[in-house]
């Protein structure tokens, strides 16, 4: 693997594609803002029924640079038989300690009437995180330095099988990049001919204006968190991301759900 400068950020998941249709408007929303953000898909993708190698690598490719996202390493693990256990958190962990990013974003949840691969990567990810920081073990890791990743962030799927209660939420403000995430989503021809990228696109237009409408956004992307977020200053962590209620409407006087 090609030695990268530390990454700000690195999101990962199972499949081309899958980052695209939880995160991609945020991903590039940071690129704009002047962070180094990356992409780690654990495995090609294929075979699909529409696919193959070739055209997956030119497609994720043509993702990636729709995105804006400087660096995008594919594992080439299993599609189909992605499974948690230590090869996988090696070669992950291992991405890990060379591009030491400050915050990994998994992708996350559990979703029986899709592919077994994400809940087995949300596994891996979370896995690969703590391996990473393991010292007396670099042989496992390419002889690469232990390094602990500081934050670790969720971008759940909409259709995870668990009502999950997470520890903290948030929501990201994409208006000014949806469009992008759309474009690095239809970059995907082979999985997403014009009619079924028509569903994909009102499926995700639908749940990028639903969480955004909660926080006065016109397209937002949803976030969760392991563990609480400490302060030391209530109204700092409140209000330093300046958020603002939706139009026309008062909190306490309208019953609005907010945060």
């Amino acid at each position: 693997m090609t030695e990268q400068p530390r990454l700000d950020v690195l999101a990962v998941a199972p499949h081309p594609d899958d980052l695209e249709i939880l995160c991609g408007g945020t991903l590039a929303l940071m690129v704009k803002q002047g962070y180094r953000v990356g992409i780690v898909d654990l495995t090609s993708g294929e075979p699909t029924p529409r696919g193959s190698l070739e055209l997956r690598k030119e497609e994720a490719e043509a993702a990636r640079v729709a995105l804006g996202v400087q660096v995008r390493i594919n594992l080439d693990l299993p599609n189909r038989e992605l499974m948690d256990g230590p090869p996988a958190r090696y070669r992950l962990a291992t991405v890990f300690r060379r591009l030491q990013p400050r915050i990994v974003i998994a992708a996350a949840g559990r979703t029986p009437a899709a592919s077994p691969d994400h809940h087995q990567g949300h596994l891996i990810i979370e896995a690969a995180r703590f391996y990473s920081q393991l010292t007396k073990w670099d042989d496992r890791f390419e002889n690469t330095a232990p390094y602990r990743v500081p934050h670790l962030v969720y971008a759940p799927f909409p259709f995870d099988a668990e009502d999950r209660h997470w520890h903290g939420t948030f929501v990201v403000d994409i208006s000014s990049t949806f469009e992008q995430k759309m474009a690095s989503i239809q970059a995907y021809r082979s999985q997403f001919d014009p009619d079924r990228f028509e569903k994909v696109r009102h499926f995700v237009s639908g749940t990028c204006i639903a969480h955004g409408a909660r926080c006065g956004f016109a397209y937002g992307e949803r976030f969760a968190l392991p563990a609480e977020i400490g302060t030391t200053d209530l109204v700092n962590l409140v209000t330093q991301n300046q958020a603002i209620a939706p139009p026309n409407l008062t909190p306490g006087k309208d019953h609005l759900p907010m945060g």
